[in-house]
């Protein structure tokens, strides 16, 4: 098989592998046939009986995109956890650390506000337009949090000395 002296040999290994070895002493793991016995029972059955995945109609690929475009919608409030234990930690002395905190807590939802129509682009089609215009005006809390008016507390607690 190795005929041709320009060409190296683990080229030609490559485009035809050895014939796999004879069976040795060690037998094969339960559920591991050896390669020179081929498929199994089970693996041939479901080979036959794999068929082309049809393509989804335009409807189940609209329902699709607004799925997604809910995810994407509502995936900044699955930051909020995060930042606000990162806003903790960070204390509340002046550090470089807390401001690039507190600037990222305001850059961040202003961003996202003005990215709105490029992070759903991707989603939208004539069929989902109207609905795409729902997802993209869902706010959350944390949309419009910088802008939420302070509550004042109806008791105070005082510590113990």
């Amino acid at each position: 098989m190795y005929t041709n002296p320009e060409v190296p040999k683990w080229v030609v290994d490559l485009e035809f592998p050895p014939a796999p070895k004879s069976k040795s002493s060690i037998p094969d793991p339960p559920g591991y046939p050896s390669q020179s016995t081929g498929l199994t029972k089970k693996q041939a059955s479901k080979e036959a009986k794999t068929q082309p995945r049809k393509q989804p109609s335009p409807e189940e690929m609209d329902t699709l995109k607004l799925k997604k475009a809910w995810e994407v919608a509502l995936a900044p409030v699955k930051n909020l956890p995060m930042t606000a234990i990162m806003m903790y930690m960070s204390g509340n002395s002046l550090q470089i650390f807390s401001i690039m905190m507190v600037f990222m807590a305001f850059k961040n939802p202003i961003v996202g506000i003005l990215s709105t129509n490029q992070a759903f682009e991707r989603f939208e089609s004539d069929s989902n337009r109207g609905q795409m215009l729902q997802v993209k005006l869902a706010t959350t809390r944390s949309d419009w949090l910088a802008w939420e008016a302070h509550r004042e507390p109806l008791e105070h607690a005082v510590s113990a000395l």
